[in-house]
């Protein structure tokens, strides 16, 4: 919109404060005519006494002026003009305001309303696809139809596969070796399911571990690695070889073997050593599916091998993931072979079978497997090798795993290498998963593994047989590892799965019972707060208060607290994590006694963040429980009476938004009375946190609007009564502030406040209070840690003043325009920056403000409140005392300007200089030849030494324009034709 057009001043029905300018320099906006109250005090109409009290002392300027840049007078605008050095004298400006229809300068604002039809296109409507079918010409002149459709009405001619209507489905079906393989394929996943129900689907799956180790254990150092190299004489052919060319084949790859045909890759990265084992486990699927079992054999031996070396430590987890990952696949399919073995056209060996299930023939086959790894001659690949193959001793023996283990067992003793001996227990136990937990059960005394077993195992897994350890553990000795650990072991699984529902209660007690026989504190405590967590999560206040008063109970002696803090904080997080209903919380008998052993202030503090910091977030209805008030005021106080001169101001924030979020969710209802009471009573107690009484000021004039808007605006005696009582409880406390600018503003919303609930004097006493506070304004002030101008900040305010001031009654003892005139004297004493433009910029202001003033209705009012413009009813004399006032201010700006005549300020006097050109434009009336000559000077002065944006002159120009062929601003036509476009040339 164009630059000349007025300000909008948009008012919230019936809610204060207002915060826009009454006037300024943009387009006029909606307005909603906001109703006030009346004044029994003061007159329906006001005598203008214009030589009384109150005169600004400001002296109208009629000097001259002389030098570049200042504001002059000729006969034409577009006469000739000297070169830049003008004299002349300068008149005083009759200022005549325009009449403005805000109503009709409202609705030429307004947006055109384009009707949509329905069906017509919306940007949020949903895109369809419909059919279209066109016809193309070819270059022979031939034509051709094409067609497209949406992808649904396609028919896809491979869709009949998923039905299995095919051909080639229906006769795969009727072949035997097909279905064979698919019986043994679903006997494979039985047993796969098998496997997994042996240990539980909770049981975390070692392809979730296997991509972790890999992703976390890499290194950037080279590698090296031994390939065997294998003779390719059995590689074609071998199906057509008699049986005696086969074992000759296989005694050569032999061989080959012991003479060490193999070859050794140095200097790998990572990745290639990574591609080098993928190469090899592929090499393995291959030699098996041609039936070179041998050469699958020595590939799993040269792997296994690799696990020897250990020069590069930190990449041991991953290449010893890599290495299991071909030893699985080798296990896999020994077992796959034996068992299709026992397998054919007639009969499937069961789910759980025996080994009286398996033919002679696999059981013989495993034999020779045994038999072919016995003979390894290293240990390392010998162990390795044999515990992937562990599981085909199902079909030798019932006994056969549990018999091998404790061998195996005996055989990593002697690994010299720890760290190879470790992962080599820790692939026999993955192997053998369910062997190792029975054999757990067996030892019995056996602590230290057990609590291994919890600490490594998935809590899900623990949880679902929280009594079978349980068990264990009461058969645990305490001698080798206490029983308590045992328990805080359990007790961290719990708190992160649940158990079953019916095991709950049971566990809890049998815990709870060796818990609670601990002598040492610090023992108690490491394991009450693991088991509190549990308790909160599945049982009542009644249980939660059981285990606090056990607590006490046990840290109260001898002051043990004092050296368990930490663990006492986390109960107290736990507690509050899980209650999130404050009544419940603070009914809990034990709760507050608890808090009382928090002795030392800084941990005392803390505790009391936390619980505020949870009734916070978890608070979500405004409350008025009394156990909860007298609670939390005590912690809030806790936390206010901890701040001193030391404090860092991050802390004080830290503390106040604590408390103020206490205070906005404590709501008696409407029992105002009360709430005033509460209001009170916390300022006495947070006097020190500024933030705090800035809030309880807010939240006590939120409480007077909300008076008012129950009564309608219409008080009674009492309501009356009560919003003075809001309006004095700020007006005491505003001073007690430290931050300037913050009382500033609170004077001007508790005075808007005041003036919505009909406190007339008492809005005067708060404008009175913030025009004596201006002077007190530094030159610089704190800005989150940083020193900045204030000057900006000044303006801001003055803005948001000025449009409060445009409302407020003329009090019939102090003479017209009091506040304002007072206000213009501030503004003229006070001390402004030396190149500062800021003091003209709050002139400006106050001529749209005095311009606003002087129109017959006003721009917004406040209901039940007549200002000036119902007091005065277009008086003359008002209205002649509201021009001079503007006449002084205009000379005022118009000596800023002319100071401005100097080389370094000469873009800042072309910026002011259009800045009061719309001003006129939007305020004045142009029709007056003086006013309309001073226009022209200054748009001249706005583009003279080629300082002006051009752009913007071109549209404030084509805006006057623009608004010259409204019915009522024909004057402008002429100002149009006198307002020329200059270049920088």
């Amino acid at each position: 919109m164009a630059p000349a057009e007025v300000v909008t001043w948009a008012v919230r029905s019936g809610q204060l404060p207002l915060t826009s300018m009454a006037s300024a320099e943009n387009e006029v906006c909606a307005v909603r005519k906001v109703a006030c109250p009346s004044q029994t005090w003061r007159p329906q109409k006001v005598q203008c006494g214009l030589s009384g009290a109150g005169q600004v002392p400001f002296t109208n300027m009629a000097a001259g002026v002389e030098g570049r840049g200042g504001v002059w007078m000729g006969s034409r605008a577009d006469g000739p003009r000297t070169s830049g050095h003008v004299t002349g004298k300068m008149a005083v400006f009759p200022w005549h305001s325009r009449n403005r229809n805000y109503k009709a300068e409202f609705a030429s604002c307004r947006l055109e309303a384009v009707p949509l039809e329905f069906g017509d296109y919306h940007p949020l409507k949903p895109i369809t696809v419909t059919e279209s079918k066109t016809k193309k010409v070819n270059r022979k002149g031939s034509t051709s139809s094409t067609s497209s459709s949406s992808s649904s009405s396609m028919v896809d001619p491979l869709s009949s596969v998923l039905d299995g209507t095919d051909p080639l489905s229906m006769f795969a079906a009727t072949a035997d070796p097909v279905a064979l393989a698919a019986a043994t394929d679903s006997s494979r996943r039985k047993r796969d399911r098998d496997d997994n129900s042996v240990v539980g689907s909770d049981f975390e799956p070692w392809a979730n571990k296997r991509g972790e180790i890999l992703a976390r254990y890499t290194t950037t150092e080279k590698l090296s690695i031994n390939l065997f190299m294998g003779s390719e004489k059995g590689k074609a052919g071998t199906a057509t070889l008699a049986m005696s060319e086969k074992v000759r084949t296989r005694l050569e790859e032999l061989d080959d073997f012991e003479e060490g045909s193999q070859k050794e890759l140095l200097n790998l990265t990572q990745q290639d050593y990574v591609n080098r084992i993928e190469e090899l486990n592929q090499s393995l699927k291959d030699a098996w599916a041609s039936d070179q079992k041998v050469k699958a054999l020595k590939i799993v031996i040269q792997c296994s091998k690799l696990l020897s070396d250990t020069s590069v430590i930190q990449f041991y987890p991953s290449k010893f993931v890599l290495i299991t990952d071909i030893l699985d696949t080798f296990g896999k399919l020994v077992y796959e072979r034996i068992f299709s073995m026992c397998v054919d056209n007639r009969s499937v060996l069961p789910d759980h079978f025996s080994p009286e299930n398996a033919n002679d023939t696999a059981k013989e086959t495993c034999l020779n497997w045994f038999f072919k790894i016995a003979s390894i001659r290293e240990l390392i690949p010998r162990f390795y090798v044999e515990a992937s193959i562990l599981k085909c001793n199902k079909f030798l023996s019932k006994t056969g795993i549990s018999e091998c283990l404790p061998r195996l067992t005996c055989m990593i003793r002697g690994i010299g290498d720890p760290l190879v001996s470790v992962y080599a227990r820790a692939y026999l136990c993955r192997a053998l998963l369910t062997e190792m937990m029975e054999r757990c059960k067996k030892l019995g005394n056996n602590a230290l593994l057990l609590n291994s077993v919890m600490s490594a195992f998935r809590a899900e897994f623990i949880a679902t047989r929280s009594m079978d350890f349980i068990g264990m553990i009461k058969e645990c000795d305490e001698s080798g590892f206490p029983k308590h650990l045992l328990f805080r072991s359990l007790g961290l699984n719990l708190a992160l799965a649940d158990p079953p529902e019916s095991d709950r209660l049971q566990i809890l007690n049998e815990a709870w019972k060796v818990i609670t026989k601990l002598k040492n504190p610090q023992d108690y405590i490491n394991c009450a707060e693991v088991w509190v967590e549990y308790t909160c999560k599945h049982f009542t206040k009644r249980e939660v208060n059981t285990v606090l008063a056990d607590v006490i109970k046990h840290m109260t002696p001898d002051r043990a607290f004092e050296d368990s803090y930490p663990q006492l904080q986390l109960i107290i997080k736990k507690v509050i994590a899980h209650f999130h209903d404050f009544s419940v919380l603070f009914s809990v008998e034990k709760f507050l006694p608890f808090l009382d052993m928090f002795q030392k202030e800084s941990v005392r503090v803390e505790v009391c963040k936390c619980i505020m910091d949870a009734f916070i977030k978890h608070q979500q209805e405004p409350t008025k429980d009394p156990v909860i008030l007298n609670a939390l005021l005590h912690v809030c106080k806790t936390m206010h009476d901890s701040v001193n001169a030391l404090t860092l101001e991050d802390e004080k924030r830290m503390l106040s938004h604590l408390i103020n979020g206490f205070i906005k969710m404590v709501s008696f209802g409407r029992d105002f009375e009360q709430q005033l009471s509460f209001y009170v009573e916390s300022r006495s107690m947070f006097c020190n946190l500024e933030p705090v009484l800035v809030q309880l000021i807010h939240s006590v004039n939120r409480l007077a609007m909300e008076t008012r808007k129950l009564m309608k605006g219409n008080h009674s005696r009492k309501t009356a009564a009560f919003v003075r009582a809001c309006v004095a409880y700020c007006f005491i406390t505003i001073p007690s502030l430290a931050g300037i600018f913050t009382r500033l503003n609170l004077y001007l919303h508790s005075g808007q406040v005041a003036l919505a609930n009909q406190c007339l004097s008492q809005a005067d006493a708060f404008f009175k209070a913030a025009i004596s506070l201006i002077p007190e304004v530094p030159k610089m002030i704190n800005i989150d840690g940083k020193m900045r101008p204030s000057e900006s900040f000044l303006l801001e305010f003055l803005c948001n003043f000025f449009s409060t001031l445009l409302i407020v009654p003329d009090h019939p003892e102090h003479g017209v325009l009091f506040l304002v005139r007072e206000l213009l004297n501030v503004i003229q004493d006070y001390t402004w920056e030396d190149n500062s433009d800021e003091k003209i910029r709050i002139y400006t202001c106050v001529l749209h403000l005095l311009s606003a003033m002087s129109q017959e209705t006003y721009l917004y009012h406040i209901d039940k409140v007549d200002s000036n413009d119902s007091l005065y009813g277009g008086d003359s004399k008002f209205l002649a005392e509201n021009n001079k006032l503007c006449e002084t201010v205009m000379a005022q700006i118009l000596e800023h300007l002319k100071t401005l005549a100097k080389d370094e300020a000469l873009k800042r006097q072309s910026s002011l200089g259009l800045s009061f050109f719309n001003s006129i434009l939007a305020h004045g009336d142009l029709r007056n030849n003086k006013l309309n000559q001073l226009s022209v000077n200054l748009w001249h002065l706005a583009q003279r030494h080629g300082c002006a944006d051009t752009r913007t002159m071109v549209k404030t120009l084509e805006y006057i324009k623009k608004q010259s062929k409204q019915p009522d601003m024909t004057h402008l036509t002429e100002l149009a034709l006198r307002l020329p476009l200059q270049t920088r040339t």
